[in-house]
Parts: structure tokens; sequence; C-alpha cells
């Protein structure tokens, strides 16, 4: 990454996942910015007297045409309880931290700030393993190093910064099986320790929210070896009390084939705790789960029965069939018979002078049975039977 001379905005740092990322040589996801100080109070400052080396600085990160004697820096809002600023540059909008000091009052909760303006030494505090605890300075291109993150990202390990990591904030768990898959690292021994010690004794009494929105980064990775180890590693304890067992199907294979909606892939592997009380599932999230339990608890003696009951279920309740319960049924639905749809309708009915009536459910059901059996017949076959069977 190219440095540029910021003077008096030496104070900008990159920190976190973008340093992580450009030590292993491979593209970031996210550009986390912090200020050493309070950035809300030196905003204008910055503005004012260093506008044309901040945009130049944020047209380099961010590759993006910017034309400093064209372009302002617009503060979209800033937020004082946290001490970070959003500013517009152009079409993009970008986000800067002040280095802070932060307490978990409640454990596994929010926590609070207690500090808006500190060192970068405070700072490191509150990030979660030294891996991502290295800042960059935007000026020098010096990599500032507190907790030994550049030992442990050539030895691969993931070290959490204190012994009290986990029972501050759980998410942390999940966070380091994510970042174990993503990148090949190992919980180094003393990390692993706390984290079982953790895992025997939760506490319940946690922020949902923030674990929800982890477990769908995990889980949402499509990988049957995270699955594995979420639940052998017993990191499911977070969401359930209940004993869980790894199912013999794997979702991972089913998924790939009949391509969910990304947003709930997760939720196919978290089906299968069967307990997701404690999270705040959304409507569409309920269903998928309230329609494998119909399915789960249907029983099937032909064709016509399976296809009634799985018609209009969501995909995802359909693949959660498959893995818990009965792969082979669920597949034969899936290859075989729900593409079958019968051709005729009640405009044909009433043509042959069938009046509306529930009887044509009765129709409706008899020429489905015969499609099933033969899906090749046509609208004419179909019309053909319907004749043949209720107009005699």
């Amino acid at each position: 990454m190219d440095i540029i001379s910021l003077n008096d905005t030496s104070k900008l740092y990159l920190v976190g996942g973008v340093v992580r990322d450009e030590l292993l040589g491979i593209k970031s996801l996210d550009i986390d910015i912090v200020y050493e100080g309070s950035v809300i109070e030196d905003i204008e400052t910055l503005r004012q007297s260093r506008k044309n080396v901040i945009l130049n600085l944020f047209q380099k990160l961010y590759d993006i045409n910017i034309q400093p004697e064209k372009t302002d820096i617009e503060v979209v809002r800033t937020n004082p309880d946290f001490g970070t600023v959003r500013v517009k540059l152009s079409e993009r909008e970008v986000d800067i931290a002040s280095t802070r000091t932060e307490r978990y009052d409640r454990k596994g909760h929010l926590p609070q700030v207690e500090k808006i303006g500190c060192s970068l030494q405070e700072d490191v505090r509150r990030r979660d393993f030294t891996v991502n605890s290295l800042y960059k300075s935007l000026s020098t291109g010096k990599i500032f190093d507190f907790t030994g993150g550049q030992e442990d990202l050539k030895n691969k390990k993931l070290r959490i910064l204190h012994n009290k990591s986990f029972i501050d904030d759980p998410t942390r768990i999940i966070r380091a099986l994510k970042f174990s898959h993503r990148f090949g690292f190992e919980l180094e021994a003393e990390t692993r320790k706390l984290r079982d010690e953790y895992l025997k004794n939760i506490n319940y009494d946690m922020c949902y929210k923030r674990i929800k929105k982890e477990l769908i980064e995990t889980l949402s990775l499509n990988s049957d070896k995270v699955f594995k180890r979420f639940i052998k590693e017993k990191i499911y304890k977070l969401i359930t009390e209940n004993d869980v067992e790894l199912p013999a199907n794997s979702p991972e294979q089913l998924i790939k084939k009949y391509t969910p909606k990304s947003e709930n892939i997760w939720l196919i592997y978290a089906g299968v705790l069967r307990d997701l009380s404690r999270l705040e599932l959304t409507r569409k999230e309920q269903k998928i789960l309230d329609d494998f339990k119909e399915l789960e608890a249907a029983e099937f003696k032909n064709d016509f029965e399976i296809y009634r009951a799985f018609e209009g279920k969501e995909i995802e309740s359909v693949i959660l069939y498959a893995v818990l319960k009965d792969e082979k049924t669920a597949l034969h639905y899936l290859d075989n018979l729900r593409q079958i749809k019968i051709q005729i309708t009640g405009k044909n009915l009433e043509k042959m002078g069938i009046e509306p009536s529930p009887k044509y459910k009765e129709i409706f059901d008899f020429v489905l049975q015969k499609k099933l059996k033969n899906p090749a017949i046509t609208l004419n076959d179909e019309i053909l039977e319907v004749k043949k069977v209720f107009l005699n």
C-alpha cells in the first residue's frame, strides 16, 4: 500500500483485519481506521487544514476517483457515545473511530465506553485476538504490535489478550472458529483451555443478537469441517444446553446441489441444534423451522402424499429434513417430483360444464396422481382422464 505523508494527520492508523490480511498477502474484506485521540473533537481541524492529504489517502485506500479541488469531506454523522465519525468522500462513506477503553459491566453484553481519546496501548486491550491487534501508521507505514500479533501470525496461532476475554465476550469463541477456518490458524494452548473452561460453565445471560450475527457469518461458510468442529468442540453449547450429535448426512453437499438462498444457509446448520429459542428469528427463519417440523412429523405411503407434504415448503426445510430425518425421500421429491405440475385449470373444468365447487380439489388431486405416475401426459390427456371419470 502506498504511504502518503500526513504530517499532522499522523494519528490515523489502519487496525485489525486490514493489517492482518496485508501481512498475510490477501485482500481484506474491511478497512478499519482508528484515530489516536478524539476524532470528533479534531475532525474540523483535519477537514480544514489537511483536506487534500486525507482525500488523497482515502482515494488510495478505497480505490475511488476523487478530485480534491472539487470534493469536500462531509461529516455525515457522529456518535459521541463511541467516539466515531462517519465522513462522506464523493460517493463513499468512511467510518473513523477514536481510540477508546471499554469495560464489561454485564459479562456477555455490549461493553461500556470508559474513555475516548486514549493511547494505542490502551485501545488495544479491547481487541479480540493478537493477530487482530496490529496498527499500521498511515503516515509512515510502521506497524505497532503491542501483543505479539506478528509472531502469532507467523505461527498461525489464535491467542486472546487476557484470561477473561471469552467471559467478557463469548462471541469470540465463534469468531475464533471462523478465523481458524479462513486462515488455517489453531487456538494457542492457553486460549483453547480457557475456551473449553467457559463452554463447561456458560453464562447464558448474554447478547444473543451478537451471537446470532457471528453464527450467521460462520455457518454461512457452508463447510462440513467448520460444522464438525462446532459440534465436536461443543461450541454449540452457547446456543442450547441440549446435547447435540453430528447428523449422518452432510449439509454442505446438499446445499451446494440445491442452492438455497445464501442468507438462509446458516439456518440449515443451526437447525440441527433444534433448540434455537435463545435466538431472535425472523418470520422467514421461523417458517423454515416450522416447515421442517411439519415434514418431520408426517408419514408418507406414496408419491402423492410426499408431493402434497413437501409442496410449498421452503427449500431449506426440505434440506434440513434430508439431513436430520430421511435423505432418500427428500431427494426423491427434489429430483423427481417437485417439477411435476398439472396443466388443467378451473377454466378447463368450466368448459366441460363442471361448476366451481369443492369438487375441483378432488379433480385436481386425481389428475396429479395420474401425472405423478406418468409425467409425460399432456393437457389433452388430463382433460380426457377427467371426462372419463367425472363426466360419465
